[in-house]
């Protein structure tokens, strides 16, 4: 297969740059079988039944974008310059794999300075990132890049305007929890409590899981034979109690759904066999792809996703290419918005 199996042509006015409210306002394409219809979030009580299993992921993003200043000495005395810090991932030793822009002029034990209380040493550079030690560990970290720095949103939003205020809540899940992700589980934004209460009401059943979404899932696909794309791998974790949550739903008929393809791909890596998952943690590079066998999701709710994307072949190996071909064009013509902050889908194939 092709990447331009997976393209299409996206109007930039359906790119949304803020989130709908409340919450189970946005829009959702209902995609059932062969048919599809316009719903909105906040009508998942009604279309869901009594035993099926929503599986959450509980990431919690961090504030993972900083800006700070170079220093270094050179024969001309002191020499600072601005530089832009996404944070990727902690190292066992507690330095962090970071993205840095520039990142050529950044050099191997220079400084840079975030806040008074803030600061890190770059420990080692390859040509895509860099590995920095902070002056701070622990609470006192948190506390400090919590300060210093800003949500991490997606190159679509941040090219359009700047993170503010309103995106430490709005980029962030109501049931967040474990520290870690540097993008959000975008399907889950749509949720708030009311609307979990209401589905509990309706006798659908949570199951959590967590993935620690990287900021690999921003990162395009370059290669023209999809089969030589390489997955970042991205750090997740089913427990005991999930596992049998999801096992009882999938004894009692009830149907396994995952809210983001952040949740389907634990669960499909979990997957011991068709219907079988056991308790999991690691690091999973899991790329699905049409052709896939799905092992545990019996539907997915996810945001529409960008052209060429990984997700555009996971939500096509899910319903068939030319399913989500016909879907897409349907929420582009009816105006759906798109991507992170855009409306839902719900994708239940045959």
């Amino acid at each position: 297969m092709k990447l331009s199996d997976f393209d299409f042509d996206l109007p930039d006015d359906l790119i949304a740059t803020r989130p709908v409210r409340p919450r189970p306002a946005a829009r959702l394409l209902l995609a059932e079988g062969g048919a599809f219809s316009d719903r909105h979030v906040q009508d998942l009580p009604e279309i869901l039944r009594p035993g099926d299993l929503l599986v959450i992921n509980t990431t919690r993003v961090i504030p993972a974008r900083l800006t700070g200043q170079r220093a270094r000495n050179s024969a001309q005395g002191p020499v600072s310059a601005k530089v832009e810090i996404t944070l990727v991932e902690p190292c066992p030793d507690g330095s962090w794999r970071a993205l840095a822009k520039p990142l050529r002029k950044l050099a191997i034990g220079e400084d840079v300075v975030f806040t008074d209380a803030l600061r890190a040493r770059v420990l080692d550079k390859t040509p895509e990132d860099v590995v920095l030690h902070f002056n701070l560990q622990g609470d006192a970290f948190d506390r400090a890049l919590d300060v210093a720095g800003q949500m991490p949103l997606p190159p679509y939003i941040a090219g359009r305007r700047a993170a503010d205020a309103q995106d430490r809540e709005d980029y962030q899940t109501v049931f967040a929890r474990d520290k870690g992700a540097v993008a959000a589980p975008t399907a889950s934004l749509h949720f708030d409590a009311e609307l979990m209460d209401a589905l509990r009401d309706k006798g659908v059943r949570f199951a959590e899981v967590t993935l620690h979404v990287g900021a690999g899932t921003f990162l395009p696909v370059k290669a023209d034979d999809i089969r030589e794309h390489k997955m970042h791998a991205e750090w997740g974790q089913i427990t005991a109690p999930a596992a049998a949550a999801i096992m009882q739903a999938k004894a009692a008929g009830g149907r396994v759904i995952p809210v983001g393809t952040t949740a389907l791909r634990v669960l499909e890596t979990a997957a011991t066999a068709p219907g079988q998952i056991a308790p999991w943690s690691g690091k999973t590079d899991i790329f699905i792809t049409p052709g896939f066998r799905f092992q545990i999701a019996d539907g997915l709710m996810t945001n529409f996703h960008l052209p060429k994307s990984t997700l555009m072949m996971l939500v096509s190996a899910l319903m068939g290419q030319q399913r989500i071909r016909d879907i897409y064009a349907h929420a582009i013509a009816a105006r759906y918005r798109f991507f992170s902050y855009g409306d839902s889908s719900l994708l239940l194939p045959d």
